[in-house]
């Protein structure tokens, strides 16, 4: 980690061949003082304050050497007593610019979906006590019905089944017959003439022979 060291209580200005001597003044991370010659400050065990950025590939950690060799031992010094300029020098690096911009992207496209989610947060509750209402209102009504349907669709199923389907043939049988044997009453009672008779028997005969033979031909099927 690229971390800031060093103490502001120590006010003495190392001399130019001392510099790298002192560790409780030296403000260099351990990676750059790691990878510099022996001429480069040490690495300091101070406490290090709450600013720190990583150098991850061997390329950030060469560049950031490089900028510090073109400076001047007088550069360096500062570099090292002063923390103001040591952090001006950190904000400086591209390496840092990058990881900052990547930081403040990060934290207004974080706010912006926050803000988003506060707008939205009154129509959510609207939709939360609409779909309330429904389920205690129209829900239940339509449940309601659906069962009805239910129980009109078995009543309409059971009606359609081929047990009741012969049993109606049957009953309808049964009728024709008791009408045509009421006509034959009223054509021997003389209550009717004998071309209306010949007509309505004719007909009523006629269909109950239909259904008979609907009837027999349904039981014998492999279905009946």
């Amino acid at each position: 980690m690229f971390k800031f060291w060093g103490s502001q209580e120590q006010q003495e200005q190392p001399r130019p061949q001392e510099v790298g001597q002192g560790p409780a003044q030296s403000w260099y991370p351990p990676s750059v003082v790691g990878s510099s010659s022996s001429s480069r400050p040490a690495t300091p065990t101070g406490s290090s304050s709450s600013t720190s950025h990583s150098f991850q590939s061997p390329s950030e950690a060469a560049t950031l050497i490089t900028v510090l060799k073109n400076k001047s031992v007088d550069e360096l010094r500062k570099l090292l007593t002063d923390k103001d300029a040591y952090h001006q020098f950190l904000l400086s690096l591209d390496q840092v610019k990058i990881q900052n911009n990547i930081r403040d992207e990060l934290r207004e496209e974080t706010l912006q979906i926050a803000r988003g989610n506060l707008e939205k947060e009154p129509r959510i509750m609207e939709l939360r006590n609409q779909c309330r209402i429904i389920r205690t209102t129209e829900l239940a009504a339509a449940q309601e019905k659906l069962n009805e349907l239910e129980r009109q669709k078995e009543e309409l199923l059971r009606s359609c089944s081929p047990a009741s389907l012969l049993q109606m043939l049957q009953e309808a049988m049964k009728k024709t017959d008791d009408e045509s044997e009421a006509l034959h009453r009223q054509f021997l009672d003389k209550e009717i003439d004998l071309g209306s008779f010949v007509m309505k028997y004719k007909k009523l005969r006629t269909t109950y022979h239909k259904r008979a033979l609907i009837h027999l031909a349904a039981k014998a099927s492999p279905t009946g």
